[in-house]
């Protein structure tokens, strides 16, 4: 019976975007502030318990060896989910909610995928200018082609 739930819900989904593909910023655009927000919680809620989830693995794996050396895609793994979240802003979601408007009205960023401009948003509200101007131009390059 779930089978047959989840069958029709795809079904349905797909049906209801056939002709209506919408760009990122079109679904950016048509959600209501506090949709965005809620939107921008869920997606630092994700990241940090699957950050905190494969840490807790990873350390449950290695407990019992004290020569083990945390490699380094791990910890490059930690470094990029940071970049998704912005410890500066801290708990006032809006103000990465108004920038990510602000993202979405220069025409060149309207292709770029809606956790994308969170990743460089936040870079962008944690000081790393460098980092986010890298990412934002090669997110142009590729969703502009």
């Amino acid at each position: 019976m779930k089978k047959k739930i989840i069958y029709l819900f795809f079904i349905s989904v797909s049906l209801s975007f056939q002709g209506k593909i919408q760009s990122p910023s079109d679904f950016w655009n048509s959600q209501s502030d506090e949709e965005k927000v809620a939107f921008i919680n869920g997606a630092y809620a994700t990241i940090s318990t699957l950050k905190n989830h494969h840490q807790l693995e990873v350390k449950k794996q290695y407990m019992h060896n004290d020569n083990w050396i945390e490699p380094y895609y791990i910890r490059r793994f930690y470094e990029i989910t940071d970049e998704y979240r912005s410890n500066e802003v801290g708990y006032n979601l809006k103000i990465i909610a108004m920038h990510m408007d602000a993202f979405y009205t220069n025409s060149d960023n309207l292709m770029i995928p809606v956790l994308e401009s969170l990743r460089i948003v936040s870079l962008i509200q944690d000081g790393e200018r460098d980092k986010a101007n890298l990412r934002l131009l090669k997110a142009q390059r590729k969703y502009n082609n």
